[in-house]
């Protein structure tokens, strides 16, 4: 798991977010943190980062009419001249990046957990303490977690059966079983790849996972692999924001992106409360995504990547302890989660969305937004002014939040104004198939496509927080009416969703 999730008590309050997805319990007893309303509190320089990004957008737009301008002027140059142009115009220019495909891995249904089952397998395990069976107990009931979600095989034994091979073969079971599906979708070979990035943020063997892929499926020698780790739930958008640089380098090329998590030497067997959440909302799951720089395959793509947006706040030391990997007091490894999560995930989230927006909301709301910005900074300045919130709806049609807690999903929802069927794949994907880590957005959008509701034209927001502490996000376009691959995980279940009692916990702010 990526070690990332909602700070924790004896009194949950909501869903903690795992693995980025923050959520809402707390240390102190009876309290609930809330995700700051920090659209109260925009900071210029984030303003001003955002608007860098864009004008360096419209420099490189620009290059187009200049380009023909240059042409115009050719008629006066020689042939040899002209070939140069177009020679640096070619090499110079932004490549686009297409999603061909992505799919999604389906574990199989005897891995599921039912919530009797896991509080059963946890008291029989002899490590959990009364005060600690209760906490996670609670923890489920109000996780927004449904009875369909998977463990690994190694934790289905009484006691568990944690070791390095169970790992590894967790490990293979969800990164092959996503890549089997996508290069069957794709028709693409193995050998036609490029560049591989994996991610995983907590276990790293050696050899790598990459390198376990590479030996698996005979990829090519000269392969640029990668292997992140220790980066969170938000490592999935780092993905694909590497894969984006490395496509504009190495051109005609195909990029496999993997995203996963590896559950099965990351339980925690102790009973500090602030380490005991990833066992209630991390779940088995990954992604495996194919992108290309290839002009010809835009027509069979699904998507092509419009922005990717990092922000990473490991500069503070809150931040960068926050969510932090240790041993307790018995020495048994856990994740250690501060309660100033909440308040830290926020920050992140400010930044990263006022950066974000000059580069995707419309000019109206820009003006809006920035007019009302400067005159509180200066005609109203010390004076409370309500600012003026702009309306992330009229620029994405798709909202794919991480499903990481029900409460950060929860304070999303209130904090941009989405309405409920914004948040409907997040919700539904953290029911289905819990937290997944860095691979949920990917859930989420196969939820929206089993759905129908992905048109030609519409643009999806992919949003994950990650340990650091990290907010990434990632914006795609439609190129088309977007239909569901074949392997798509909810291809059994979708008639069953959205499920109405999930709405209702998240309406009632999960109390009884």
């Amino acid at each position: 798991m990526s070690g990332e999730s909602a700070a924790a008590s004896t009194t949950p309050a909501g869903g903690g977010g795992g693995g980025g997805g923050v959520g809402g319990i707390q240390i102190q007893p009876q309290s609930r943190t809330r995700l700051p309303d920090f659209l109260q509190s925009v900071n210029l320089k984030h303003v001003k980062l955002g608007y860098h990004y864009l004008v360096s957008h419209l420099l490189t737009l620009c290059l187009i009419p200049l380009m023909a301008v240059i042409v115009i002027e050719a008629t006066q140059l020689n042939p040899d001249d002209i070939r140069q142009l177009i020679t640096v115009y070619v090499m110079t220019r932004p490549r686009s990046v297409f999603l061909v495909d992505y799919a999604c891995y389906k574990p199989p249904a005897e891995l599921q957990v039912r919530y009797d089952q896991f509080m059963e397998h946890s008291a029989l395990t002899g490590d959990f303490d009364e005060s600690s069976l209760e906490f996670q107990r609670k923890i489920l009931e109000r996780s927004g977690l449904g009875e369909e979600t998977y463990v690994p095989e190694a934790m289905h034994f009484v006691p568990p059966r944690p070791s390095m091979q169970a790992a590894r073969e967790e490990a293979e079971q969800v990164m092959f079983g996503a890549l089997d599906n996508l290069f069957a979708n794709t028709n693409v070979k193995p050998k036609d790849i490029g560049i591989l990035v994996v991610n995983c943020s907590l276990f790293n063997p050696t050899p790598s996972l990459s390198a376990m892929i590479v030996n698996k499926y005979k990829f090519r020698g000269n392969i640029r692999s990668y292997n992140l780790g220790g980066m969170g739930c938000s490592a999935g958008v780092i993905s694909v924001g590497l894969a984006k640089d490395l496509l504009q380098v190495h051109r005609n090329t195909y990029a496999v992106v993997v995203s996963t998590e590896n559950i099965t030497q990351n339980w925690y067997f102790g009973n500090k409360k602030s380490m005991l959440i990833p066992n209630c909302l991390f779940r088995v799951g990954g992604a495996a995504v194919l992108l290309s720089n290839k002009s010809k395959d835009r027509r069979r793509s699904k998507y092509k990547l419009v922005h990717v947006v990092r922000t990473h706040k490991g500069a503070d030391d809150k931040a960068f302890k926050c969510v932090y990997q240790e041993q307790d007091d018995a020495g048994k490894t856990g994740v250690s989660l501060s309660k100033d999560l909440m308040a830290i995930a926020g920050e992140a989230l400010k930044t990263n969305i006022t950066t974000l927006g000059p580069l995707v909301l419309p000019i109206s709301e820009q003006l809006l937004f920035f007019v009302t910005l400067i005159a509180k900074k200066t005609l109203f300045s010390g004076k409370k002014v309500k600012p003026y919130i702009p309306d992330f709806k009229l620029a994405f049609e798709h909202f794919c939040i991480h499903a990481g807690g029900r409460a950060v999903i929860d304070e999303l929802e209130k904090n941009l104004q989405l309405l409920p069927e914004h948040v409907e794949a997040s919700r539904m994907t953290l029911h289905r198939f819990g937290n997944t880590s860095s691979s949920s957005i990917w859930y989420e959008l196969a939820y929206v496509e089993a759905k129908g509701r992905m048109r030609k034209g519409n643009r999806v927001w992919q949003i994950a927080f990650g340990s650091g502490f990290k907010c990434n996000s990632a914006v795609w376009e439609a190129i088309r009416n977007v239909k569901p691959s074949v392997t798509n995980p909810w291809d059994d279940c979708i008639d069953r969703y959205p499920v109405q009692s999930v709405f209702d916990m998240s309406s009632s702010g999960g109390k009884e």
